[in-house]
């Protein structure tokens, strides 16, 4: 596949970050390396068809899963209660 070995808990963290509306690829690109067209693999090989299909449904064109597309002054790649304790 040309991506790198990940560990369970990081392809967890890597599904977890691309069902987020406001984490952007490149995001997931910078923390483990990678590419949106690995993601998309990824989700395909390890969700239910079903929910791959949800999924993809939900990002094709999302501005901000897409920094090129996102308004200029979003610069965060989470929502600030995304991490409430």
């Amino acid at each position: 596949m040309g991506s790198p070995d990940l560990k369970q808990s990081e392809i967890s963290r890597v599904i977890e970050m691309a069902w987020e509306d406001r984490t952007p690829f490149e995001a997931i690109e910078a923390l483990y390396g990678l590419p949106e067209k690995h993601v998309i693999r990824l989700m395909r090989r390890e969700l239910k068809p079903s929910s791959f299909r949800l999924w993809r449904k939900r990002v094709t064109g999302r501005r901000t899963k897409h920094r090129a597309l996102r308004p200029e002054g979003v610069i965060r790649a989470y929502c600030p209660t995304q991490y409430k304790r």
